[in-house]
């Protein structure tokens, strides 16, 4: 039945060693969903932006908003020069963007050439009247140095309360609590 040298059948034939297609056919038809005809769109709230303050001691000509009830006001300054007032929550990074189901306060955008910090970087807001920050699974990570203490790397997703006169630095740039 077999060769003794090189080992194929001699009772094979082309026919007899072709096998049967275990695919499925191509040809199956898939019913598709029809397109919505609506445009859902979600609402984004605006970014907040700072200008560079050019004189440090000068009072702000504008006062900032109100913090809502039950919210303490706390002022964010970054190493760019800029100031924001913020009493909710919030997101930092070069182009912070909320996700599809997140409700944020503020969105505070931070000048970057060198695309150290994060499209998303960090997460902050209030519990108790306390700050807080959390890290954005971010590409070069968040410092926080409390007052009297070491530097603390942030663990991405855990929430770390910060008392005023924090300072958190985020890749190459930094703002303290105030």
């Amino acid at each position: 039945m077999f060769c003794g040298e090189c080992g194929s059948s001699r009772t094979a034939t082309v026919e007899s060693r072709k096998r049967a297609d275990p695919r499925p056919n191509d040809t199956t038809i898939i019913e598709r969903l029809p397109r919505p005809t609506a445009v859902v769109s979600v609402p984004i709230p605006p970014v907040v932006t700072a200008a560079p303050i050019t004189n440090p001691t000068a009072a702000p000509s504008v006062a900032p908003p109100a913090a809502p009830p039950g919210r303490t006001t706390f002022v964010l300054r970054f190493s760019t020069g800029q100031r924001v007032s913020v009493h909710g929550s919030g997101l930092i990074g070069r182009k912070p963007l909320p996700q599809p189901d997140e409700i944020v306060d503020d969105l505070i955008r931070v000048a970057d050439a060198d695309r150290s910090v994060s499209k998303t970087h960090l997460e902050f807001g209030q519990h108790d009247g306390e700050f807080w920050v959390s890290d954005r699974v971010s590409g070069n990570g968040t410092v926080i140095r409390r007052p009297g203490e070491t530097a603390e790397p942030l663990e991405p997703g855990r929430r770390y309360v910060l008392p005023r006169g924090t300072r958190v630095e985020i890749a190459d740039h930094s703002f303290s609590v105030a």
